[in-house]
């Protein structure tokens, strides 16, 4: 397991979602993301728990926001180098955005995510 800071894992998140093209973010709404230090279970990189864009409908209102889990720990325990890190952060964001956009596991995994 590689050893990493929380506000240097932090600052890769942020590094990842400044990745996502500026017509994707835009249309990122009601959605946070944030990193945690323990997944609720192991091997899980990251979660969206929330109402995919393409399930809402004139009822959605007055809700709270997605909720994006980067889970720390458990990326870093798969990592091997700092290089590692990078590039499973960038693509767990990746992965849990597009959950955001109604891109299910089967899709994302043809796609390399």
């Amino acid at each position: 397991m590689i050893e990493m800071s929380r506000e240097a894992f932090e600052d890769l998140v942020g590094e990842a979602l400044d990745t996502i093209p500026a017509e994707l973010a835009a249309q990122m709404r009601n959605v946070v993301v944030v990193v945690e230090d323990d997944a609720p279970e192991r091997g899980l990189l990251g979660l969206y728990q929330g109402v995919p864009l393409t399930e809402r409908g004139d009822w959605y209102g007055a809700v709270l926001p997605d909720h994006i889990s980067i889970y720390r720990r458990e990326i870093l325990r798969i990592c091997d180098s700092e290089e590692d890190v990078v590039e499973e952060v960038r693509i767990t964001v990746i992965h849990e955005i597009a959950h955001h956009f109604g891109i299910d596991d089967r899709r994302l995994h043809d796609l390399g995510y």
